[in-house]
């Protein structure tokens, strides 16, 4: 793909206005507290900046630990090229979640106390000790990068020793705590509107990260031959296709099923405000792109997999959204609209995102060398 369409001028001016916005509201919201900033109450004390910036969050760097997985463990070296853009990604998303509990959080400065409040019957302790240490378990994976830039022989010697070592505990890690999101909601039975509230939530939203992480990796690919100029083969986003396709399978078959099981089916087809938002969810996440990818990989149109791939990302992003606001306001009598404040400084999280992976791979050797685009498939994306 072409370099053509790229302005760095305009989103550079875009990212700084987004950023002054948001540091205000940051200010606003030290200073006088969440309710000069959002439209939390009793009723609603999470809202967007739980349910997009720290559940979706997560879920979209899922794909680094489920490179890493197939690369060290299941020894498809072809994929190794993508390991440092998806872990890069993922530790990116980990900080930005920090950040987003610094804003969220009604006393920030306690952030550090449940790693010293042992409470291992608490599944927000649970996912608090994975979040932490599988931070420091992507520092530490892409501290060869920073070896490499500084010369540095012996370290990273020592970090390639470890590296086996540590993607097994990033992996377990991962599968944990992308479970452990979804417990969060079996503590609330009864709260939560019948068409989101499973036992199967921890499952549910484990399967649904790891779809979403093969996605995400696609999307990548897009926005990185645009910016960076580098691509990955269409070999290698064909089997990332066929793999998304399948856990979207998985995943619809898992959620279908319970919701038969627990006779919730005839929810969905209520006229309703809930009900619309499903199938919203439905179509967007689950239908329209299982369809897409499937034209996608009979044709091998890369073009139609890039948008069945950022459909499978908006999916997932309504199911999150749904799951932690939709599903809660039959039960408390009213809707929660985010407050523009709280719009803002999630558009802020994003653009730092992007922000810190443009500064990450501009100074270090995030993507591959030249030569090693051949590991990578057959021909590059257009």
């Amino acid at each position: 793909m072409s370099r053509r369409n790229w302005n760095p001028g305009f989103w550079k001016t875009l990212f700084f206005i987004v950023l002054a916005a948001g540091l205000v509201v940051f200010w606003m919201r030290w200073t006088r507290g969440l309710g000069s900033v959002t439209h939390l109450s009793d009723a609603f004390p999470w809202g967007l900046w739980v349910g997009f910036d720290i559940l979706c969050g997560i879920g979209l760097a899922a794909g680094g630990f489920l490179i890493t997985a197939v690369v060290y463990i299941f020894r498809l070296e072809r994929f190794k090229p993508i390991v440092r853009p998806a872990l890069m990604t993922a530790f990116i998303g980990y900080m930005l979640e920090v950040l987003a509990l610094m804003l969220d959080l009604g006393r920030p400065w306690n952030l550090w106390r449940p790693l010293f409040s042992w409470n291992p019957d608490s599944v927000m302790f649970v996912v608090a000790w994975c979040v932490t240490v599988y931070s420091v378990v992507l520092a530490a994976e892409l501290s060869g990068m920073i070896f490499e830039k500084l010369g540095w022989k012996r370290a990273q010697v020592i970090q390639r020793r470890a590296t086996i070592p540590l993607v097994i505990l990033g992996v377990v890690l991962s599968i944990v705590h992308q479970s452990s999101l979804g417990g969060l909601y079996l503590t609330i039975p009864g709260k939560m509107h019948e068409l989101w509230y499973s036992n199967f939530l921890p499952l549910l939203f484990l399967v649904s990260a790891v779809s979403v992480g093969l996605a995400m990796i696609v999307v990548e690919s897009r926005i990185s031959g645009r910016v960076f100029g580098h691509h990955l083969g269409g070999r290698t986003l064909t089997e990332l296709g066929v793999a998304q396709l399948v856990m979207l399978g998985i995943y619809a078959l898992v959620r279908f099923s319970d919701l038969a099981a627990r006779g919730a089916l005839p929810a969905a087809m209520d006229l309703g405000y809930e009900s619309g938002l499903f199938w919203l969810e439905v179509g967007v996440g689950l239908i329209l792109p299982a369809l897409l990818l499937m034209v996608a990989l009979k044709r091998s149109n890369l073009r139609l997999l890039y948008g069945a791939s950022l459909l499978t990302v908006l999916g997932f992003i309504l199911h999150r959204l749904n799951v932690s606001m939709t599903a809660l306001e039959s039960s408390r009598g009213e809707h929660y609209v985010p407050a523009i404040p709280e719009a803002i400084a999630t558009l802020m999280f994003v653009g730092l995102g992007f922000a810190a992976f443009r500064l990450a791979a501009r100074y270090l050797q995030v993507f591959p060398h030249e030569g090693d685009h051949a590991r990578l498939g057959d021909g590059r994306a257009s």
